[in-house]
């Protein structure tokens, strides 16, 4: 595979996205970490159900609503 092809795979979407490749590689991998912390949340929720009763949720919502309007 030609160099600029495998260029495109790393690019492409980062730039459909408005961001570079390293920007996109810090947002995805935040969102990465949000991600286990609120299933972390929902795991311990689900053997203590006094815990974190609306964290995983809200935790989720708000990534809903960054990843929504993160290129308006």
């Amino acid at each position: 595979m030609p160099t600029k092809q495998i260029a495109r795979l790393f690019t492409d979407h980062p730039q459909s996205v408005d961001e570079t490749y390293l920007e996109h590689l810090v947002f995805a991998g935040k969102f990465s970490g949000k991600l286990f912390a609120a299933g972390f949340c929902a795991l311990v929720h689900a053997v203590l159900p006094f815990t974190f009763e609306k964290t995983a949720s809200r935790m989720i919502n708000e990534m809903h609503h960054r990843m929504h309007n993160r290129s308006k």
